[in-house]
């Protein structure tokens, strides 16, 4: 290589004509649906409820705002309350069923012992008192 191209830099390389510019479509969004809508705002409500309780006057904002809307609530729980009943009724026979199927095949008395033999182990090991 002569010194001549040692010292040459390319300085086009970089040159509008080179660059190529693609462009993309923007990526499509679905829109939420009401169980995502639902969860956020459940999310976003239990996130900012610690905030909101820890601001001055809290109690007394929350206070007035039970006060408002616990007799609406009772008043309009009744509509809830029936069909909740049935469902509950309906259902709870084959979860009672599934639960006691599934209590059985679960070891629960051994891991249960188990835990206690380590407890019991760690405590001696430390040297604190057990009964």
């Amino acid at each position: 290589m002569d010194n001549k191209e040692a010292n040459h830099t390319n300085y086009n390389y970089f040159s509008p004509k080179n660059i190529t510019i693609t462009v993309n479509m923007p990526v499509r969004i679905p829109a939420a649906t009401r169980t995502e809508i639902f969860t956020m705002g459940a999310a976003s409500a239990a996130g900012f409820a610690p905030f909101y309780l820890m601001a001055p006057g809290a109690n007394e904002r929350l206070h007035k705002q039970t006060d408002k809307w616990a007799p609406r609530w009772e008043r309009n729980i009744t509509m809830f309350r029936n069909p909740v009943e049935r469902g509950v009724q309906r259902v709870s026979p084959p979860i009672e069923r599934t639960v006691q199927r599934i209590e059985h095949r679960l070891p629960l008395e051994k891991a249960a012992k188990g835990v206690e033999r380590t407890i019991r182990k760690n405590l001696d090991r430390l040297g604190v008192k057990h009964s």
